[in-house]
């Protein structure tokens, strides 16, 4: 399984990391990276939560930047 995100500039600064397919899966940061960073550990989070179980990496394949 692979999930899409996006990242694009928060008009505030910085920027926001969504994935569209996980409903309210959405995370801001100070760069690219750190947004990425962060919408990973909420991707874990999230399917943690949906499945009762923890996966230990979400590995950069899964997550692909469009």
């Amino acid at each position: 399984m692979k999930l899409t995100i996006r990242i694009f500039d928060d008009e505030r600064g910085g920027y926001i990391a969504i994935c569209p397919s996980l409903p309210g899966c959405r995370c801001r940061g100070g760069s690219r990276e750190e947004a990425r960073q962060r919408l990973e550990e909420a991707v874990r989070g999230y399917i943690a939560a949906v499945s009762n179980c923890v996966p230990e990496n979400v590995s950069h394949d899964l997550l692909v930047e469009a």
